[in-house]
């Protein structure tokens, strides 16, 4: 395993501490493994919805209204939700 050396301010460190103290995590490193997976799962979640609009949007065919037509009706849809 890789071992990598990074800087914190003392309030982290004290949250990271406390952390390890209640028993969730093992140690410090325990914890930003644990945090950095969580990130990568986020990330494959965020691009897989993306992807999914993509082709959501790819489906839908192309538009013959004109794109300042399409934002104008979007602006008074949201603008009809206020109120």
């Amino acid at each position: 395993m890789s071992q990598l050396n990074v800087s914190i301010p003392p309030a982290l460190r004290s949250w990271i501490d406390h952390r390890v103290a209640e028993g969730r995590y093992s140690s410090a490193s325990d914890l930003v493994r644990d945090l950095l997976r969580r990130d990568q799962e986020s990330a494959a979640d965020e691009t897989e919805w993306l992807r999914a609009l993509i082709a959501e949007g790819l489906a839908s065919g192309i538009s013959k209204e004109k794109p300042e037509t399409i934002i104008d009706n979007i602006i008074a849809k949201r603008r009809a939700r206020r109120g």
